[in-house]
């Protein structure tokens, strides 16, 4: 019998939609109130490597032990047409595959607008990170690409969008790292959680995103918002935001030294090769 090129060839079995619903909220079940409570002040596994993109000057890609996955590409100082200091253009993308259950139409407007939010964000929190002063008359580009949203999204793509410009060669003070956390609905002054997942996330009476600076113990932006309670509760949470920087650092910084020693070592062996020659 001939094939009809026109339709497309399903599989031969399949399953209702109703199935994969069903596990989907089996796991949202698993990952809610059943799950058992961890310490509110113990940081989430962290992975990070620089120096994986060879079409950009500098590359970075970090993942959370709750799923969040970041990949960011920064380009060197490149000639603006307009005169002045040197400036920062940062972008923020989803991936359309990044979030789970129902999802927005691609392109909406809502998700444009989130997109915007979270870039001008990554600009506020790398600025202060990056000597622009001497870069006169350029601009310096990233790129954020959210391949999967577990949670603490923006606090996952400040780090790597640093480690990007920090393996392109962009003269920096310090690498600025990303701290997220949340206050969980009718919860007691010291129920601030470092790194939520996305479900508490979405069930958060209060978030928190910090960015620091931790050579310079300077913090360059805080950005929060929700019914956190007193001032006190804030500063509680700004200084558990500061220590989970502070264990963080010493990971994102041997990612970097990595990727500068496979730098130097795929350097010397082209060289050798060319000698050889």
């Amino acid at each position: 019998m001939p094939l009809d090129h026109r339709r497309l060839c399903g599989p031969e079995e399949s399953q209702p939609p109703s199935l994969w619903a069903a596990l989907a909220a089996e796991d949202e079940d698993e990952e809610g109130a059943g799950a058992a409570p961890r310490d509110p002040c113990s940081l989430r596994p962290l992975f990070a490597r620089a120096g994986l993109l060879s079409q950009a000057q500098g590359s970075a890609y970090v993942e959370l032990g709750s799923g969040t996955k970041v990949l960011c590409a920064a380009w060197g100082p490149r000639e603006a047409a307009e005169p002045g200091p040197g400036r920062l253009l940062c972008e923020f993308r989803r991936a359309p595959f990044a979030g789970r259950g129902a999802r927005g139409r691609p392109g909406g407007l809502a998700e444009r607008e989130a997109e915007r939010e979270a870039a001008a964000a990554l600009r506020e929190a790398l600025e202060p990170a990056v000597r622009l002063g001497r870069y006169p008359r350029a601009r310096l580009a990233v790129s954020a690409l959210l391949l999967q949203d577990g949670g603490s999204a923006l606090a996952a793509a400040v780090s790597a969008a640093a480690l990007a410009l920090a393996d392109a060669g962009v003269e920096m003070y310090d690498l600025a790292v990303g701290c997220a956390l949340c206050r969980p609905p009718a919860a007691t002054a010291a129920a601030w959680m470092l790194q939520p997942a996305e479900p508490e996330e979405r069930r958060a009476a209060a978030r928190l995103t910090l960015a620091l600076l931790p050579a310079l113990n300077q913090v360059s932006a805080v950005l929060g918002g929700g019914q956190g309670g007193p001032p006190e509760d804030w500063a509680q949470a700004l200084r558990l935001g500061l220590d989970g920087c502070h264990r963080q650092y010493p990971v994102l910084r041997q990612s970097l030294l990595r990727a500068a020693q496979r730098r130097d070592a795929a350097a010397a062996a082209t060289a050798a090769a060319a000698s050889v020659a």
